[in-house]
């Protein structure tokens, strides 16, 4: 049996007037989609708990079948493992977003999606003249997500799991000033952040991106902070192996503390103008090796943070096409299969940014019964009988077709 899992990151969301009283979903033509949902059932799946923040690393972790209660420690130390970054008992991580903040109103928290080596550029600055004597690394990713690693050592690190900090995206276009860090070592979060601003204010990088017409980087943002999560391999609870394709830190982190193996598809950038038909592609290729393929695109998400309705609707119809349709197509062609199409949480173009609630998922493929639903989009998924309030069983279902509890 083959397994294929499609994660349209953030497309759940709400009916918009703009559109006749339908979501994205509903309004994108998405005849792939549609056909798994009426070749087999549609259901719901609430992924993170409301005691929970709302964003990606908790509903990725339930989406993949973690109880995110038991096991979430922070986003920061998920996206260090994707980089291979080993954390000691006592080290922390922490997310380190590259930001434009003017009169204390966050205009961007990609900092107009600064390149990765102007980023580099600003980390390294970062480290050599804000470190000083404090046991932390600055360390690159890509564009604006950056991370900070704070060693542990003979003395402990100031933070506790009561350390909280807003992450940027739920500030787009608000007010910052109620929203720096809090709680445990807050003040040193706070003072790296105020540092910074004065450090970039007349960076060369930034003189050249004012010269542009681009955003600044005014300073950076700390959040996300975390110890080393301890999660069992999948293959030891689910009997499965797996592979990961995605363009996004956060996703190849999980992947790699799950012991997944990760594709890196050509002209993936996790964001709009990804190369959605590269993904198809690598899926497609990756199915003899794996038990389970998963695919993670972005772009909903990215989308719906711009507060881009039409852009929503385009990476939708892009997903259907080239990733959806060649992969399902596939499936078919080599025997015993299930595939899952479901994003991990609501992202509102509205909002901008992340919610809790169901997000609607189908499933199809051997032994799976259809059910009454004719298209995937949330109005359908409400409908259906099948609903998972917790999340995280839903994997379980998924590859067994247990008829258990999903209360």
């Amino acid at each position: 049996m083959k397994y294929a899992i499609i994660i349209p990151d953030g497309s759940a969301d709400e009916p918009q007037a703009s559109l006749g009283g339908r979501t994205p979903l509903q309004a994108a033509r998405t005849p792939a989609m549609d056909a798994i949902a009426a070749a087999g059932i549609v259901g719901r799946a609430s992924h993170v708990p409301a005691h929970l923040p709302p964003g990606s690393e908790v509903a990725n972790m339930s989406l993949l079948g973690y109880d995110p209660t038991a096991v979430f420690t922070g986003r920061a130390p998920i996206e260090a493992a994707a980089q291979g970054i080993e954390l000691g008992p006592d080290d922390w991580a922490v997310r380190c977003n590259l930001v434009t903040i003017e009169d204390q109103i966050m205009r961007d928290f990609t900092a107009g999606h600064i390149s990765t080596p102007e980023a580099a550029v600003l980390m390294a600055a970062a480290q050599a003249e804000l470190a000083g004597d404090l046991p932390v690394q600055f360390l690159p990713g890509v564009s604006y997500r950056n991370l900070l690693i704070y060693r542990g050592g003979p003395q402990p690190a100031p933070f506790t799991h009561e350390t909280r900090a807003t992450p940027p995206h739920d500030l787009t276009d608000k007010s910052v000033i109620d929203d720096y860090p809090r709680g445990g070592g807050s003040d040193v979060l706070s003072d790296l952040m105020a540092r910074s601003a004065a450090l970039f204010a007349d960076h060369p990088v930034n003189r050249d991106r004012r010269q542009a017409g681009q955003p600044p980087a005014t300073s950076i943002w700390l959040w996300g902070l975390g110890k080393r999560p301890e999660l069992p391999r999948f293959r030891d609870l689910y009997g499965k192996t797996g592979k990961m394709i995605t363009a996004v830190d956060l996703l190849r982190g999980l992947a790699a503390l799950i012991g997944w193996d990760r594709i890196e598809a050509p002209g993936a950038t996790g964001y709009l103008d990804t190369d959605y038909a590269s993904k198809g592609r690598c899926a497609v290729d990756a199915l003899p090796a794996t038990d389970l393929i998963c695919v993670h695109i972005e772009a909903p998400d990215e989308a719906s943070h711009e507060g881009n309705v039409a852009a929503k609707i385009q990476a939708i119809e892009e997903i259907d096409r080239h990733i959806v349709a060649p992969l399902w197509r596939a499936l078919q062609a080599q025997g015993e299969y299930r595939i899952l199409i479901t994003p991990d949480h609501p992202t509102p173009v509205r909002t901008k940014t992340h919610s809790h609630g169901f997000v609607p998922f189908a499933i199809a493929g051997t032994d799976v019964a259809a059910d009454e639903a004719m298209t995937y989009d949330e109005p359908a998924a409400a409908s259906a009988a099948l609903e998972f309030r917790k999340g995280w069983k839903l994997m379980e279902y998924f590859l067994n077709s247990s008829q258990g509890d999903n209360s």
